[in-house]
């Protein structure tokens, strides 16, 4: 049964950093993309960023571009978010979810989320 465990959110201040974890189980990590999606209150949910199998292309919206860091560590089964110089707008609850298989051809297993809130 495939398995997507989020951590690591929590209530910060603007400009703060969070690392977000996403423990995967049920399927061999390294032979899919991974992404990351986010759904502040009110709103759709919006793609965040992506990385590819082994981790050497990495993907990101525009309104995170330069400022979070995805990466992944296929041999602990875990994919990681590093959020740094976080707004305001940045507060959503944030899913990990496992790809098809390469990037790009979508995502069928979300976890269940972690909560991330930016608030001074």
């Amino acid at each position: 049964e495939v398995q997507l465990v989020e951590s690591g959110g929590g209530l910060v201040q603007p400009g703060g950093s969070l690392r977000l974890s996403c423990a995967a189980s049920g399927f061999t990590l390294s032979n899919y993309a991974m992404s990351w999606v986010r759904q502040a209150p009110g709103k759709g949910l919006e793609w965040v960023s992506a990385i590819n199998t082994g981790g050497g292309s990495t993907y990101y919206a525009d309104s995170v571009k330069g400022r979070f860091i995805i990466s992944r560590d296929n041999a602990k089964n875990t994919l990681y978010l590093q959020l740094n110089s976080l707004k305001t707008e940045d507060m959503a609850m944030y899913y990990c979810a496992k790809e098809i298989g390469f990037y790009g051809l979508g995502s069928d297993y979300w976890g269940q989320g972690t909560q991330v809130t930016v608030s001074s």
